[in-house]
C-alpha cells in the first residue's frame, strides 16, 4: 500500500483523486504498479491492468492494493471493478471509500463476483493524501486550484499596469497544460477590461489546445461585447456576483469539477479569504518591481498568529520545480487537525459477512 500511495503522488489534483494501485502474485512478489494521470486517462486499476497486459503477465489468482475504493461507473473511463474482474484478480484491498456518488459501491460489486475484498489498510494516509478534494467532493463545489505570477516582491504587474510576461516561456507552457485538463477557468471583470485575456489553453506556438476550459468571469461590470475572453465558440460564463462561494455553487451546477482561478488580486484573495483554494501553485520570477500591483489585496489577517498556513505538495513533479528562470511553487493548505478515519462501507459488510 506504501507503493501504492508513493504512485499516486505523481499525478496531478483536480476534478478526480490521486490513486494508485498495485499488484501482487499469489506468493506477495510486487508485479506492477499504476496510477491515476489525471481527468480523462485511465483509472490507476485499469493502468496497472493494461501494464500488465502489454508486458504478458496474467493475473490470475492476484491481489490488488489501491489507495481508493474500484469505481463502479462508465465515465470517460470504464468501470475498474469490470476491469479488475476480468483480468482475474481474486483479492482486493483498498484504503478508503470513494465518497463520490456515481463512483461508489465497487467493493460490493467486487463481492458480488466473487472477489475478496478488504478495507481500510492506508486509510489515514490516502485521506491525507486527498483530503482537500474529499472535502470539494462533500461540499459539492469544484476542487479549487489558484494561480499567481509573482515577482520576488510578490508584484504582478508594474506600477503603469504592464504584467506581459513577468513569467519564464517554461512557466507560461507550463500554466497552459493546466489549462488544457481543468473545466473552468476564472478572473474578475477588472482582469478583462485591463488585460484582455484569452483564457484559452495553447501550446508553445500558440497551437489551441484539444480541451479548452470554459472561461469565467466573475464581477457585476458588464463584459464588454469584443473582449478577447468572449471568444467564438459560447464557451464563456459571466457569473454576476462577487461572492467566491456563489461563484462556485453556479459553476459546480454547470457541469465544472475542476476550477483554477488566475486573477486578479481582489478575486484571489476573496478564494483565499473564504478558505476556498485546494491548491496553489505560484510562478516566482526572480525580478524586482519595488512597487506596481500586489499579488493579494489582503486577507483580512491583522495578527500572525491568524495567518493562513500551508505546506509542501509533492505532488505532480514535486513541490519546488525550476522552470526555466522561475521557480514553480506547489502547495497545499496545511492540515489543522489530525485525520481521524472512520470504518468504511467494505469494513462494515465485512464484519456482518464474518470475514
Amino acid at each position: 500500500m506504501e507503493a501504492a500511495l508513493q504512485a499516486a503522488l505523481r499525478g496531478p489534483r483536480g476534478a478526480n483523486p490521486l490513486v494508485g494501485a498495485v499488484v501482487v502474485d499469489p506468493k506477495g512478489n510486487h508485479l506492477i504498479t499504476g496510477l491515476h494521470r489525471g481527468a480523462g486517462t485511465a483509472h490507476a486499476e485499469a493502468d496497472a491492468i493494461a501494464q500488465a497486459a502489454a508486458a504478458g503477465l496474467d493475473l490470475s489468482g492476484c491481489t490488488m492494493l489501491v489507495t481508493l475504493e474500484p469505481c463502479d461507473h462508465l465515465g470517460r473511463t470504464g468501470p475498474c471493478t469490470q476491469a479488475i474482474i476480468a483480468a482475474g484478480i481474486t483479492d482486493v484491498v483498498y484504503a478508503v471509500d470513494d465518497p463520490h456518488d456515481p463512483a461508489a459501491g465497487g467493493a460490493a460489486t467486487l463481492r458480488a463476483a466473487g472477489v475478496r475484498v478488504r478495507s481500510g489498510l492506508g486509510a489515514a494516509e490516502s485521506l491525507d493524501l486527498n483530503r482537500q478534494w474529499f472535502e470539494a467532493v462533500t461540499a459539492k463545489r469544484p476542487f479549487v486550484t489558484l494561480h499567481i505570477a509573482q515577482t520576488l516582491d510578490s508584484r504582478i504587474a508594474a506600477q503603469d499596469g504592464t504584467s506581459q510576461w513577468i513569467s519564464s516561456p517554461e512557466s507560461l507552457a507550463d500554466n497552459h497544460a493546466i489549462r488544457g485538463r481543468i473545466d473552468a477557468i476564472l478572473v474578475g471583470t477588472q482582469t478583462v477590461l485591463v488585460d484582455n485575456p484569452r483564457l484559452t489553453a495553447r501550446d508553445p506556438q500558440g497551437t489551441p489546445a484539444p480541451n479548452q476550459p470554459v472561461r469565467a468571469v466573475m464581477g457585476l461590470r458588464d463584459v464588454p461585447g469584443g473582449a478577447a475572453v468572449r471568444g467564438t465558440d459560447g464557451r464563456v460564463a459571466h457569473l454576476r456576483t462577487r461572492d467566491p462561494h456563489e461563484a462556485l455553487s453556479l459553476l459546480y451546477a454547470s457541469g465544472t469539477r475542476h476550477l483554477m482561478v488566475e486573477g486578479g488580486s481582489r478575486i484571489l484573495s476573496a478564494f483565499l479569504a473564504a478558505g476556498l483554494v485546494d491548491e496553489l501553485i505560484v510562478y516566482l520570477a526572480p525580478t524586482l518591481l519595488g512597487s506596481g500591483t500586489p499579488a493579494l489585496d489582503g486577507l483580512g489577517i491583522t495578527t500572525l498568529g491568524d495567518a493562513q498556513q500551508w505546506e509542501w505538495d509533492e505532488s505532480d513533479g514535486g513541490a519546488v520545480r525550476r522552470l526555466g528562470r522561475d521557480l514553480r511553487l506547489h502547495l497545499r493548505p496545511q492540515r489543522t487537525v489530525a485525520l481521524d478515519p472512520q470504518p468504511s462501507r467494505g469494513t462494515a459488510e465485512q464484519a456482518q459477512e464474518g470475514h
